[in-house]
């Protein structure tokens, strides 16, 4: 992995990185927003402390454990990633809460252009401010988005320590059971 300075990680700042995204994925995954590694190399969930790839393949969602520069092939597996924001900052915290109503506006729209079978958005706090679902919880929701089923996963950044790799394989698997019927 390419290793970046400071100083070129901060000028990745507020770059957006492009979706992984086909039409009628089984599941489209949805990031909170890019951090700066992510922005910086172009490829989702790059920090190496995040474990969404390990995470993705624990579960048995990809057959062999993927890199982030290997994010093209999830369409291949029916998956895809976008981001309730797309603005990449350090921390999910500089974010406004106008924001994440926005992304959850532009997210909605583009779920129905795409019509993935499931929805899933990787950290229930994003889901909670973008969708004004104070009460959500990780799993399943009751919300459609025009056909798309919606569920939360934790977030699988290494700053989330309520959630280890195995218990988020677990939650990531329940989707998975749920997207094959």
């Amino acid at each position: 992995m390419t290793r970046f300075t400071q100083a070129e990680l901060e000028a990745a700042r507020d770059r957006l990185v492009p979706d992984v995204v086909a039409g009628g994925l089984r599941v489209l995954f949805c990031g909170i927003n890019p951090g700066l590694m992510t922005a910086a190399t172009g490829h989702h969930f790059a920090r190496p402390g995040n474990r969404f790839w390990p995470v993705l393949h624990l579960s048995g969602f990809t057959p062999r454990l993927l890199k982030p520069e290997e994010q093209g092939e999830l369409p291949s597996y029916g998956l895809g990633i976008t981001n309730v924001v797309a603005r990449a900052s350090a921390r999910a915290d500089e974010l406004t809460a106008e924001e994440y109503r926005e992304g959850g506006r532009l997210l909605r729209e583009k779920v129905v252009r795409l019509r993935p079978r499931w929805l899933a958005v990787v950290g229930v706090t994003a889901y909670r401010v973008a969708f004004d679902e104070r009460t959500a919880r990780v799993g399943p929701q009751e919300r459609l988005i025009g056909d798309t089923r919606v569920w939360v996963l934790p977030n699988p950044s290494g700053l989330n320590a309520h959630w280890t790799a195995a218990t988020m394989a677990e939650e990531f698997a329940r989707l998975r059971v749920a997207a094959e019927d």
